[in-house]
């Protein structure tokens, strides 16, 4: 993306330096995200 871009976002969301294919990210965001709530909930999923 155009640097210029990026400067006027509110926010980025990034998985680190390597490129992802756009399913794959969705899918590692969806963990990411449930992942966090379980956390916030008390629940063993994160703890398996």
């Amino acid at each position: 993306l155009d640097k210029e871009f990026k400067k006027s976002c509110g926010r980025l969301i990034s998985f680190g330096p390597m490129v992802w294919p756009h399913m794959l990210a969705r899918v590692m965001l969806s963990e990411q995200l449930y992942r966090a709530s379980t956390i916030m909930l008390n629940s063993p999923y994160h703890r398996l």
